[in-house]
């Protein structure tokens, strides 16, 4: 089935244009060493067969402790703005930012979730069906960091193994200088690998890595979402012509119905 979708509202903004695979921010804790989308992800936009993908968005969600700056990380990707003295959230929030993605319209729903104890409960149900797990940190403090294996395993508790990537942020980047940011990543790094995350250090005062690590997240996301959607779709052309949804006959007209199928596709 070829798709005709075209973006739902007004054009995405340029900066939501991606056309080619967003880099890494370092090589030693990233999900994929590459440069290109997979030749079939290019091959699939190029003809406009994605199927529903265009309609469909992936769920982020972003968790963290109190104060480390999950709202204000949000904030300055989905609006461009930066307030000093936001209030902690409520439960949860969250924002829906239109991409176009290799000539495709794709849209990532951005859960912001509470980082206070009393509100985990809440949140927790919000975790279900993420594709995209963001675990967040103060480079200021690295208490905040070692909390990030917990707040992972909560968000992971709810989805079905292997089905969410992972990425690990460390905020207030500005906060430091070029010497104490690289001594805290290597610690970050470290702790990336274990849990099996894509590593990068952002500023939402300033805005530094921000636009680029939304884009890698979008794009890693939307490329999983074709391979997933051409899967599926390959498996239900599969299932229509393997000749076992006639139940009671006997073997030869089975056989029969087989080959004929077959020959159909």
């Amino acid at each position: 089935m070829r798709s005709s979708l075209t973006p739902l509202g007004p054009p995405v903004s340029r900066d939501r244009v991606i056309t080619s695979f967003p880099k890494w921010y370092t090589p030693d804790a990233c999900l994929q060493l590459k440069e290109r989308f997979h030749g079939q992800v290019s091959t699939t936009c190029q003809r406009k067969n994605t199927g529903t993908v265009g309609l469909r968005h992936s769920k982020v969600v972003v968790v963290g402790d109190l104060y480390v700056g999950k709202t204000s990380l949000i904030h300055r990707f989905c609006k461009n703005v930066f307030d000093r003295d936001y209030k902690a959230t409520i439960g949860v929030d969250f924002e829906i930012e239109r991409f176009e993605i290799a000539g495709i319209p794709y849209s990532l729903q951005i859960w912001d979730t509470a980082g206070q104890e009393k509100f985990k409960c809440i949140a927790s149900a919000y975790y279900r069906g993420a594709q995209v797990i963001i675990t967040a940190f103060d480079l200021t403090d690295m208490q905040t960091l070692e909390h990030t294996r917990q707040w992972l395993e909560d968000a992971l508790r709810e989805n079905e193994p292997g089905s969410c990537f992972v990425f690990l942020v460390g905020t207030k980047k500005d906060l430091l200088s070029g010497a104490a940011c690289a001594q805290a990543e290597v610690e970050a790094v470290r702790l990336a690998n274990e849990m099996q995350a894509e590593y990068w250090s952002v500023s939402a005062k300033t805005g530094e890595n921000v636009k680029a690590f939304f884009s890698r997240v979008a794009a890693l996301a939307f490329e999983q979402s074709v391979l997933q959607d051409s899967e599926r779709r390959s498996s239900a052309r599969l299932q229509v012509g393997d000749g076992d949804l006639i139940r009671g006959s006997p073997p030869e007209t089975q056989e029969s119905t087989t080959s004929s199928g077959l020959g159909c596709c």
